[in-house]
């Protein structure tokens, strides 16, 4: 274990000032975090302010965080936006509530149950297309978040979530704003009043959908319906749970359809083979469960954009207590977060790590445990991770095989840290559909 005299890594002198430059110029915490990095390796402490998080990334600080020492780290921060949202959604829980009420929602988004919303996917990935018109220029970041939100609610909830969608839009996007980077960090009781009137309408809108649910007698198989028959969930609990899949749910797989098609589009070779593989494998047919293994290439190239892009791309945690690291010591209540976009970009783990290449998961079949993390790891994995996994296949081979989907030129797109990695200023392409 340290002493005071062996402070977690930092980048002081030159180094330090280099950091803040390009911070300051790029405007971007990605590149520091990347800079910081390549100065003093996978640990390090970040300074701003009272801001001082611990960040961690590559294998062995991955399986640290994630499975041998998780239990000395705490998901909960009560000053934190997230857990003033969510108040007790699963995603902010710890010990043994968090087991009970995972071990509740969990079996509605294994393969099988997945596997039986198929057709709310493609009904609403062709709902989103029967909008556009040929020759027309879309943001893909806006029209995948129409996807991703009416496949969540329509799946998880039981809800057709069209006649709802302009007029809950805005609130929705409040509510990811709410929890977003932001000055919070800096400043935690900074007053947030300006989110209140739209967070009350996603309120009204949930616990509508329990009162519903629980006056329906004969209820479809759903995670709304495990909920409300589950013992000891009351109304608000349900509420918490409800709205942590909704952000978190359709936020991510957001993020997701926008950065593969933004791939596709930078890359028209990867685009031709996976339209290719689509209309091979489909045959005519709409995806169904037995297309899913035989779309080989589509799933090279969501593998590779969750490498590269991956949508929660930092995990944050709270030190229970002094924990001990690499022989260095985490003081307790520092904020600690794992890095999955630096882990994801170690060029100590993948060669050429800033290039897109999904043949490199055939070729670099063999890696250490914990170096590829995007749905993070251990028993608190993502608990949607194969509905997510499963959607994006249903989603992008549903497009392939209906839209001609063309880049629009000199976008300057980056990555911006919001809630999830999002492209910014959005991904404009131009449709052409094909049946």
């Amino acid at each position: 274990m340290s002493s005071p005299s062996c402070p977690l890594p930092k980048a002081d002198g030159q180094a330090g000032l280099s950091i803040l430059r390009q911070l300051i110029a790029t405007r971007s915490p990605l590149v520091a975090m990347e800079l910081m990095q390549q100065h003093v390796g996978n640990l390090f402490q970040l300074q701003a302010g009272g801001f001082h998080p611990v960040v961690m990334a590559g294998p062995e600080h991955n399986r640290h965080l994630l499975l041998t020492s998780r239990q000395e780290y705490l998901w909960r921060t009560e000053t934190d936006p997230v857990t003033e949202l969510l108040r007790n959604g699963v995603l902010v829980l710890d010990g043994d509530e968090h087991d009970r009420v995972r071990a509740c929602m969990e079996p509605t988004l294994l393969r099988r149950p997945t596997l039986a919303h198929i057709d709310t996917m493609l009904h609403s990935t062709d709902w989103v297309v029967d909008q556009w018109q040929d020759g027309q220029t879309y943001d893909m970041l806006v029209e995948m978040r129409k996807v991703a939100l009416l496949i969540l609610i329509g799946s998880l909830f039981g809800v057709d979530f069209r006649p709802d969608l302009e007029r809950l839009w805005k609130p929705i996007l409040r509510s990811i704003e709410y929890i977003s980077p932001g000055l919070w960090i800096l400043s935690p009781k900074l007053p947030r009043r300006r989110f209140r009137k739209e967070l009350q309408q996603l309120d009204d809108y949930l616990y509508g959908l329990i009162r519903d649910r629980r006056s329906n007698t004969e209820p479809p198989d759903d995670l709304l319906t495990r909920l409300v028959q589950a013992p000891n969930m009351d109304d608000d609990l349900i509420r918490d749970q409800l709205l942590t899949m909704l952000i978190a749910g359709h936020d991510t797989s957001t993020a997701l359809f926008a950065w593969m098609l933004y791939l596709l589009g930078e890359h028209p070779q990867a685009m031709a083979r996976a339209q290719a593989e689509a209309t091979s494998v489909l045959n005519g047919a709409p995806p169904a469960a037995e297309h899913l293994n035989q779309l080989h290439y589509l799933d090279l190239v969501t593998r590779e954009t969750l490498r590269l892009y991956p949508p929660i791309h930092i995990g944050n945690r709270k030190a229970a207590h002094d924990v001990p690291i690499a022989g260095y010591t985490i003081p307790a209540n520092n904020r600690v977060m794992y890095s999955i976009y630096l882990s994801h970009r170690d060029p100590a783990q993948w060669e050429n790590p800033t290039c897109f290449d999904p043949e490199r998961f055939e070729r670099q079949s063999a890696m250490p445990a914990f170096t590829y993390v995007p749905f993070g790891g251990g028993p608190r994995n993502c608990i949607g991770a194969t509905f997510a996994q499963i959607e994006a296949k249903v989603v992008m081979a549903r497009l392939l095989q209906r839209v001609q989907m063309d880049l629009l030129p000199n976008q300057n797109i980056h990555s911006h840290m919001g809630a999830t990695l999002e492209p910014r200023p959005g991904v404009k392409m131009t449709v052409q559909r094909k049946v």
